[in-house]
């Protein structure tokens, strides 16, 4: 079988490495071989952008030195992570790709979407998921979720309520241009059950 490279989108808070975590799980008891990452990330190159980008002010970056950084560590994380592992015919779980950046940078941080997918073109040739979950909540329960967590917030996760509400509009955008690949999936409640939600919303996949 074909590997399979899925994403989990949406805003802060709203449940992604859980969902990630037991989706992996339940994919795996169906006897997929599943390989989970994040984004910026999941290799050591990655990894060491993340430091930049997550640590120190909120000024540190703008919006469009964030998008490049984004950018090169997504073209390390896919050339030597995802595509060997799509090549191998294993289903690879992101924790957020390059909607996300669209979403931020792009619907909060004003950079155009043009200017992030020709970024995404040079550096990860234009790859893009099979599936994108967005996992969709109220911004002010995700804020509230967000604030309850262990430690204090990174970078980007703690900005104001305002941009939060520009990056799920932009969300919504994504999701309704593009609905052949996005799946939008209500995650109130349980975790079960919107990891059910999940995986029926990958059944004609399965």
């Amino acid at each position: 079988m074909a590997g399979k490279f899925i994403t989990l989108e949406g805003g802060e808070g709203v449940g992604k490495s859980t969902q990630l975590a037991r989706l992996a799980e339940a994919l795996r008891a169906r006897g997929l071989s599943v390989v989970t990452t994040r984004e910026p990330g999941g290799t050591k190159g990655a990894e060491d952008i993340r430091a930049l980008l997550m640590t120190g002010s909120d000024d540190r970056w703008n919006a469009r030195t964030e998008a490049l950084l984004f950018a090169a560590a997504r073209a390390d994380h896919v050339a030597k992570l995802i595509r060997p592992a799509l090549d191998r015919g294993e289903w690879v779980l992101c924790d957020r790709f390059v909607d996300s950046t669209r979403a931020y940078q792009g619907g909060a941080g004003g950079v155009s979407d043009n200017d992030v997918m020709a970024l995404h073109a040079v550096g990860s040739s234009g790859l893009l998921p099979d599936r994108t979950f967005l996992l969709e909540i109220p911004v002010e329960e995700g804020t509230k979720r967000a604030e309850a967590r262990d430690g204090a917030a990174d970078r980007m996760g703690g900005k104001g309520s305002d941009y939060y509400e520009r990056v799920a509009a932009k969300f919504s955008v994504l999701a309704a241009a593009e609905p052949e690949r996005f799946s939008v999936i209500n995650a109130m409640g349980a975790p079960e059950d919107v990891t059910d939600r999940l995986v029926a919303a990958l059944a004609d996949m399965l």
